[in-house]
């Protein structure tokens, strides 16, 4: 698998794309001989994620970067691991990179009871120390900035605890390496979720996954792309029959929740420009939606793109990687 990746300039690997976990692989060796690979998204265990690409013939160490979409667990569940095993840099937007510290950093939660017997400790043991007849009279005001200072010392968790931290903006082009990484924002509810265009050696790939509809922010971004990766996640009378609860549905089905296969349909027949030589349908539901489904949703939205018939049309999967896309 390397040796033919070797006469190819651009490659790309999706690990895994589901409600599970989610990990794709942009790859790019230069004329010059130079190359870089980019993990995006981590949204299985370091070890599960390790497995992938030597199935799919990636080698971890090689990677020089991982980029975040946004940051639910299904995108994120090995980031810090993989990230602090490989000591390699993380991309984020700043909101994405808050959002994700918040959610992996130890909360400690009290009942006002307990707040207001802790504030009255606090209140007597500086009244105290401002009577302390060895020590001599301590301002109040000293007294409650030493208690911060000790608070500030106090040992953290190292959840959130990453090799290296980059921020992007959604609209402001960026490189990394080889690879040149155009972030655009996405409608999902998330603190400020992005999806990417990759070029290099001329190449467009293209990650769409996790938006409740098409905007025309993200129908521009999508022309003349080679590689598209594109959700279609849900079949409607599934959705509606199947096991969620009502309010899971409703968000599913919002302006900031997924693509059904009908959406990703109506845009591959009334918007989409052809231009891809490879159209991957990603992000599909196991308990709402069918491969077969999505499959013949998008190929009757294709007839009158008859290039993207047959093989060019591809399904990622949860449970395994698909066979790596080189250019």
């Amino acid at each position: 698998m390397e040796r033919d990746y070797a006469h190819k300039m651009v490659r790309f690997t999706v690990l895994a794309s589901g409600s599970k976990g989610n990990s794709s692989i942009v790859s790019s060796v230069s004329a010059t001989g130079g190359s870089t690979r980019i993990l995006v998204d981590a949204g299985l265990s370091c070890r599960e994620l390790f497995r992938r690409m030597a199935v799919a013939g990636e080698d971890p160490k090689t990677l020089d970067a991982i980029l975040i979409t946004h940051e639910h667990a299904d995108h994120v569940n090995g980031l810090p691991v993989t990230a602090r095993k490989l000591g390699i840099p993380v991309y984020f937007t700043e909101a994405t990179h808050r959002a994700w510290v918040r959610q992996v950093t130890p909360q400690r939660r009290i009942t006002y009871a307990e707040w207001a017997e802790e504030h009255k400790k606090q209140k007597l043991a500086a009244e105290e120390r401002v009577l302390d007849p060895v020590c001599g009279p301590v301002a109040p005001e000293s007294a409650e900035l030493e208690e911060a200072v000790c608070e500030a010392k106090a040992p953290v968790s190292d959840a959130a605890r990453l090799p290296a931290v980059n921020y992007f903006r959604a609209g402001e082009a960026f490189q990394i390496g080889e690879i040149a990484v155009s972030p655009f924002t996405i409608p999902h509810d998330a603190a400020d979720p992005v999806g990417f265009v990759f070029t290099a050696e001329g190449v467009r790939l293209a990650v769409a996954t996790d938006l409740g509809y098409m905007p025309p922010n993200v129908q521009s971004q999508l022309r003349r792309c080679d590689l598209m990766l594109l959700e279609s996640n849900h079949d409607l009378e599934m959705l509606r029959d199947g096991p969620y609860p009502w309010q899971v549905k409703q968000r599913v089905l919002s302006r900031v929740g997924h693509l059904s296969n009908d959406a990703t349909a109506q845009y591959l027949e009334q918007t989409y420009d052809g231009a891809a030589t490879y159209l991957i349908l990603a992000h599909l539901s196991e308990s709402n939606n069918l491969p077969e489904l999505a499959r013949i949703a998008a190929e009757r939205a294709l007839v009158s793109k008859p290039s993207l018939l047959a093989n060019r049309l591809l399904l990622a999967s949860q449970h395994e990687p698909l066979a790596p896309i080189c250019f």
